[in-house]
């Protein structure tokens, strides 16, 4: 199913400014223009009930919630939801929690052009 991308809402929750600007950069250069941030969990989950994103990107290591707390508390809330972990080395043990808790993806930290496009490409491009 093929997705406007301009009118799609996407979420960006890192502690690390550094990774929400490279990601926003990302996104909007894949087409997005409806990106919003959050630095910690609790925001996270406070900010996906507010704008209710096609697609969250969430950290797992965070301050506050973890990632994988709030990856919970909105899966409670919107089972449909799009939530794609972001892991770096050492965090594998969350990352099967993610999964089962029903995050849909995972992205490998730190997140390349490459990696992102293809990942985005199966959410959001149709199938030729």
């Amino acid at each position: 199913m093929e997705k406007d991308l301009s009118k799609a809402k996407v979420l960006v929750c890192d502690d690390s400014m550094m990774v929400r600007n490279k990601m926003k950069k990302l996104l909007t250069a894949y087409g997005f223009t409806q990106i919003f941030e959050a630095n910690d969990g609790a925001q996270a989950v406070e900010k996906f009930a507010d704008i209710v994103p096609d697609v969250t990107f969430m950290d797992i290591v965070m301050p506050e919630l973890s990632g994988v707390e709030a990856l919970k508390l909105i899966k409670t809330n919107s089972p449909d939801a799009v939530v794609i972990m972001a892991t770096s080395v050492g965090t594998v043990g969350n990352l099967s929690e993610a999964i089962k808790l029903g995050a849909n993806d995972f992205l490998q930290k730190p997140v390349n052009e490459e990696q992102l496009y293809k990942l985005l490409d199966n959410y959001f491009k149709k199938e030729a």
